[in-house]
């Protein structure tokens, strides 16, 4: 039996380590992202009460690449959330590594009106 870790283990170890950190309140709900193999899912949560402010995917965005979408999902979910009074969050990469996808949403997201 071999110790070396999987993507998925390694993904979920750096997600814990973010979530014990990232926690949404009222005045800074948290940004989550997910992101699977076909789509991109980003939601603001309210972690004091449990409850989704906004959220969007890239079902809902046109693009041609992925990478093109995630910039349209970037700003679309930061359109969300200023509609529901929400300037500030709290950023949730869901362990996934910031680079390409991920940080193409968090720049719209930042280019979009939210600070984090």
């Amino acid at each position: 039996m071999s110790t070396s870790t999987t993507k998925i283990q390694k993904r979920n170890r750096r997600h814990t380590r973010i979530r014990s950190r990232a926690i949404g309140t009222e005045e800074r709900p948290r940004l989550s992202v997910f992101k699977s193999n076909k789509q991109i899912y980003a939601q603001v949560i309210n972690d004091a009460t449990g409850r989704t402010l906004a959220a969007a995917s890239t079902k809902d965005v046109k693009g041609d690449t992925q990478l093109a979408k995630a910039k349209e999902l970037g700003g679309l979910i930061a359109k969300r959330a200023v509609e529901g009074k929400v300037k500030t969050v709290v950023f949730d990469r869901g362990g996934f590594v910031y680079t390409g996808k991920i940080k193409a949403l968090a720049d719209a997201a930042r280019a979009g009106g939210l600070t984090f």
